[in-house]
């Protein structure tokens, strides 16, 4: 027990004098801050983590977009290519070519049935003769012989045909433009 006039102050009950506490103002703050500090940590950790995952999923997304492109681009000219492929067999020359390998021939004068029941026209059975006469050669070809037409070897292509570029001479007309 304490005699009076004795100072009490640094002694701990029970101790009996012998230990002193002392408060450090510096080892309090210490020890609110690190659970803060870990936590800041642990927040910019996590974002930046989130970022990265975030830009990968960007960039994949950019090569599939990159890829899928690509895929409509190759479609498209497979697409069109189809269509000119359609466009040439069903030109009507292209259309008559394969129906005489099948066999066929142009049918002959039509007959029509009016709507009273009368016939008009004479019904004529197809023949296997053109009408109009076919030559082997091409139509934008001229023969090699013709007047006025330059020769394959004097062409400045040498896989040009000859096909003459020139316009063709102004047909006569009377003065004032009016025939």
């Amino acid at each position: 027990m304490p005699v009076a006039g004795e100072r009490t102050r640094g002694r701990v009950p029970g101790q009996g004098g012998r230990a002193r506490i002392t408060v450090r103002p510096g080892a309090r703050s210490m020890r609110g801050r690190t659970p803060f500090a870990v936590l800041v940590v642990t927040l910019l950790s996590a974002g930046l983590l989130g970022l990265l995952m975030l830009n990968t999923a960007l960039n994949e997304g950019a090569f599939t977009l990159s890829r899928l492109k690509k895929q409509t681009t190759e479609a498209t000219d497979q697409q069109q290519t189809l269509q000119q492929e359609i466009a040439a067999q069903s030109a009507p020359d292209a259309l008559e070519q394969r129906a005489r390998e099948l066999g066929m021939v142009p049918g002959g004068d039509p007959a029509f049935l009016g709507t009273d029941g009368g016939v008009t026209g004479k019904p004529k059975a197809a023949e296997d003769n053109p009408p109009v006469p076919r030559s082997s050669a091409e139509p934008w070809q001229r023969p090699a012989g013709a007047s006025g037409s330059p020769s394959p070897s004097a062409s400045a292509n040498p896989g040009d045909p000859g096909i003459d570029l020139a316009p063709a001479p102004p047909a006569s007309a009377p003065p004032g433009g009016r025939r």
